[in-house]
């Protein structure tokens, strides 16, 4: 059996949620382990699957609604205990300063490029396998 990792996916928008699971594929990369999704639409499901542990990466759509990723990553590096890494979706280029300001680990635009996507999300995968090491 193949070892797999959780990415969490928060976006109001299924095209956008099937947009990052095809990106992906299963998995991004040939070095990271296969890749398994928890889709959530809502900032509350975001919380409640944080809270029940076990997700390695956090995908959040920064044009969600009625809170965008943006608020929900910040929120969630202040209040969850040792908070998975986050990778932004962003509308345009000019907000990366607004990642910073979340403090996203990464960010990428809309919509999903997936080699692009792909590979911010096994760089953050592969730096979170270092951390737990």
């Amino acid at each position: 059996m193949q070892p797999t990792v959780t990415v969490l996916v928060y976006s109001d928008d299924s095209t956008t949620r099937e947009q990052v699971r095809l990106a992906t594929g299963r998995r991004p990369a040939p070095d990271v382990p296969v890749v398994e999704f928890l889709e959530c639409a809502t900032p509350a499901a975001v919380l409640t699957e944080l809270d029940r542990g076990g997700v390695d990466v956090c995908v959040l759509d920064g044009e969600a609604v009625p809170m965008g990723g943006m608020g929900v990553c910040r929120q969630i590096k202040d209040e969850v205990f040792a908070c998975p890494p986050v990778l932004l979706l962003i509308g345009r280029p000019q907000d990366a300063w607004l990642a910073t300001w979340s403090r996203a680990d990464a960010a990428v635009t809309l919509p999903v490029e997936p080699v692009e996507f792909a590979s911010a999300l096994a760089s953050l995968l592969r730096e979170r396998k270092l951390q737990s090491a």
